[in-house]
């Protein structure tokens, strides 16, 4: 669970370098960091499984009640603060879970409008080719 977080860290850190030169590079290094995040989101789940703690139903009032402050901006740790700092164990594990799922979904909605601009603008070979031809018509 910790090398899945530390992967997706690094991920994000490597995909938004890359950017300047590879939108094809940023946009895989994206999604390895969803897959990482989604790798978590197992572990957590499996943690709740085999000690047969419950698992939270999306609507849930207490699934609600840790969405609620991302909602918020801007959203740091003290936002969560309250949510994090005394229940047990499966609590925890569920309050993860939430937030998985909210960054799974922001994760997503980058990775369309990566995909998109992509599409639309090309990458740098596209540039430095069209560049290139420009130079030799001229």
């Amino acid at each position: 669970m910790v090398q899945a977080a530390r992967s997706e860290k690094q991920n994000i850190a490597e995909g938004s370098k890359a950017s300047g030169t590879s939108k094809e590079m940023e946009i895989k290094l994206t999604n390895v960091a969803r897959a990482s995040l989604e790798e978590r989101l197992v572990d957590y789940q499996d943690f709740l499984r085999v000690r047969d703690f419950p698992l939270w139903a999306k609507d849930s009032k207490e699934a609600l009640y840790v969405r609620k402050p991302g909602t918020k901006s801007p959203t740091t740790y003290e936002t969560y603060r309250t949510c994090v700092d005394t229940p047990p164990p499966g609590a925890i594990a569920n309050i993860a879970i939430c937030l998985i799922h909210q960054a799974n979904y922001l994760r997503d909605q980058l990775i369309r409008r990566l995909e998109q601009g992509f599409l639309k603008e090309g990458g740098l070979r596209e540039h430095m080719t069209k560049a290139r031809l420009q130079s030799r018509a001229r």
